[in-house]
């Protein structure tokens, strides 16, 4: 059943804000934990808001379970190599190449993913405008977290989109 409109319009425009002092500030102060702390409620509307279907409430609740897995990371300072576990640089997710690395950096990298598939999976425009606050900040916490990661990240995705048209 399709959840109530009556506010989330003014809703989706708090969390917009939101995310954007959270960006701000992370990219000020250099430390993605303010974009991650300040996106969590951003993620659980969008929990609350996506219909089930084909994946897109799992994809939702995986979504924030990764986000607060990343704020553990992060806090606690957890770093690993992925590439070297798996002994390879890269791994195909989602219609992305998405290079392998940190941890840190493929947790953000993994919601940006889940975030570009709920945007083109799901039918409500609140959802869709959820989910673009949820890719922008967490190509943020990308770029905090790692610059040089952020760059081939970007440069993978250009590449991946560019390919297509």
């Amino acid at each position: 059943m399709a959840k109530p409109t009556t506010y989330a319009v003014p809703i989706c425009l708090g969390l917009t804000l939101l995310a954007l002092i959270g960006i701000a500030l992370s990219v000020t102060q250099k430390s993605p934990v303010y974009a991650i702390v300040l996106l969590i409620p951003t993620v659980i509307y969008e929990v609350y808001r996506t219909e089930p279907g084909a994946s897109t409430k799992t994809a939702s609740w995986a979504m924030l379970a990764i986000l607060i897995l990343e704020l553990i990371f992060l806090a606690t300072g957890v770093s690993y190599n992925l590439a070297s576990y798996f002994g390879t640089d890269d791994v195909y997710m989602g219609g992305l190449l998405v290079p392998l690395g940190d941890i840190r950096v493929l947790a953000p990298a993994i919601i940006a993913v889940i975030a570009l598939v709920l945007a083109i999976r799901t039918a409500g425009p609140f959802t869709k405008w959820l989910s673009i606050i949820i890719f922008v900040t967490a190509f943020t916490v990308i770029y905090t977290v790692d610059s040089e990661s952020f760059r081939n990240l970007f440069r993978s995705a250009v590449q991946q989109i560019f390919f297509y048209f």
